[in-house]
């Protein structure tokens, strides 16, 4: 036995395989693969939740750019809201400007031909009152100068006569 002994401890792949054994042996004395099966479960652990954290940072993003896309839509409908609104009124202040226009045209012209009548009327009364007066004056030259004293009081005596049956 001594003979196969020394020949398996002279023999190198012996040494090897008892290395390898007690190597072997240490590293499961030492709990060295549950601790490389902690450590690796505990970071895939942290990548887990850096994943969830990552996924719910996506999704309020979304949220959130749902979110401003909802205001976006929401502004641009109230921008044209507005805009519209602006064209009715302008279109209505248009048309209230234009019927005050025409009013207030209508209204100076009235005036202004009330002004006219009452030009042309004052310049007939005026030319009837110097008319009256001319007449009145050329009358008066004429008896005058042709009726005297007797005849002119005949004259006004008839003529007081004829006042006062009219006016009786």
């Amino acid at each position: 036995m001594n003979g196969f002994l020394s020949e398996i401890l002279s023999n190198p792949m012996t040494w090897v395989t008892l290395s390898t054994l007690a190597f072997v042996g240490l590293i499961i004395h030492f709990k060295v693969p549950r601790m490389a099966t902690d450590a690796l479960d505990a970071r895939a652990e942290t990548i887990a939740k850096e994943l969830d954290e990552a996924a719910k940072l996506r999704e309020e993003a979304q949220a959130l750019l749902a979110s401003y896309q909802r205001r976006q839509r929401q502004a641009e409908k109230e921008v044209e809201e507005i805009i519209a609104l602006a064209k009715a009124e302008s279109v209505r202040m248009r048309s209230e400007t234009e019927k005050a226009l025409a009013e207030h045209i209508e209204r100076r012209t009235a005036m202004a031909e009330d002004k006219i009548a009452q030009a042309e009327a004052q310049a007939l009364q005026d030319v009837s009152i110097y008319a009256a007066d001319t007449a009145v004056n050329a009358t008066r030259k004429l008896l005058t100068d042709r009726i005297d004293d007797t005849q002119g009081a005949a004259l006004i005596d008839k003529n007081i006569d004829e006042i006062t049956s009219k006016l009786h």
